[in-house]
């Protein structure tokens, strides 16, 4: 238990204090900026960008959390595929936000160990509860980047591009989820899971 232990503190240290490096290609890799692109807009861009970089610093502690007492093999390999997946998206979030000139947040570190703290919990509780919280977060995560494409100037192809790969992404973890068997959160567990999201979406659009 303490080697799993440590090795859960390195992968932390490794995303909170150093650039994770992907396993594909950005989606927008072949797209040119624009330039005609207003300051304002890629100002509030960044934004959009770290709000949804430290959801994917979220989604890294909420699997690694998972992982950490999960004893199922195949919810293992769809904890680990997902989680492979959202360190591409946390990788082209934090590129993005810096080619508009952004930063990351400084919360990460508090939303990843709580997110760590509430992943282990699932796990704890139950295998198809643990499912159910995957599924939640997926279907949130949705719901969320598919308002940043409604409020994103259409001339950032760039940052749409992602945005939107983003959400594919998410929409077949949440299928996938369902597929082996989620079961449904109560209501007071998804409005809480909802507020919280909705505290760290506002904190770190301006922090």
């Amino acid at each position: 238990m303490i080697d799993k232990l440590i090795s859960e503190i390195d992968k932390s240290l490794k995303i909170l204090s150093a650039s994770p490096v992907g396993n594909r290609a950005r989606p927008d890799l072949n797209i040119p900026d624009s330039k005609m692109l207003p300051e304002a807009d890629k100002h509030l861009h960044a934004k959009f960008m770290r709000v949804n970089h430290t959801g994917e610093v979220c989604a890294q502690g909420l699997y690694r959390g998972q992982l950490f007492f999960n004893k199922n093999p195949n919810i293992k390999s769809e904890l680990e595929k997902a989680a492979r997946e959202e360190i591409d998206h946390l990788v082209w979030c934090e590129e993005r936000i810096n080619e508009l000139g952004g930063k990351t947040s400084l919360l990460n570190p508090l939303f990843y160990f709580g997110s760590f703290v509430v992943g282990s919990m699932a796990s704890i509780v139950d295998d198809k509860y643990n499912l159910g919280f995957l599924s939640e977060t997926e279907k949130q995560v949705s719901a969320h980047l598919e308002s940043h494409l409604n409020e994103i100037n259409q001339e950032d192809k760039k940052t749409l591009t992602i945005i939107e790969t983003m959400k594919k992404e998410e929409e077949l973890h949440q299928a996938s989820a369902i597929n082996l068997g989620a079961k449904k959160l109560p209501k007071i567990i998804q409005t809480i899971m909802k507020k919280t999201a909705k505290l760290m979406t506002t904190s770190t659009f301006h922090i």
